[in-house]
């Protein structure tokens, strides 16, 4: 079992989750669409070559997004985190995956 943790702009956070959740990840027992979402505020500054969503490359940007935490089966993480990829709006989306121990 893995955890999937990510940041994203809160506008796009439904149309992110409903991409990660399409690959089986956020199941826990009986339940799907599994989540748990921070608000928070992000901080970037594009460099040249960036292509940002949001912002100017050479300025500092901030935005309000959401961190969003998951649970995905081992089979599934790699497939959940393409949805990702492909799903979010930034050129390089953060987010973590680590290996859960099991009780």
């Amino acid at each position: 079992m893995y955890k999937l943790a990510f940041f994203v702009p809160e506008d796009d956070a439904e149309t992110v989750k409903e991409a990660i959740f399409a690959t089986g990840a956020g199941r826990i027992g009986n339940y799907e669409a599994c989540c748990f979402q921070t608000p928070g505020r992000g901080q970037f500054r594009p460099l040249d070559g960036a292509n940002p969503h949001i912002g100017d490359v050479g300025a500092l940007e901030t935005v309000n997004e959401l961190k969003v935490e998951l649970v995905c089966e081992d089979e599934l993480i790699a497939a959940a985190v393409a949805a990702l990829r492909l799903a979010h709006p930034y050129e390089e989306p953060a987010f973590d995956v680590w290996r859960l121990a099991e009780f």
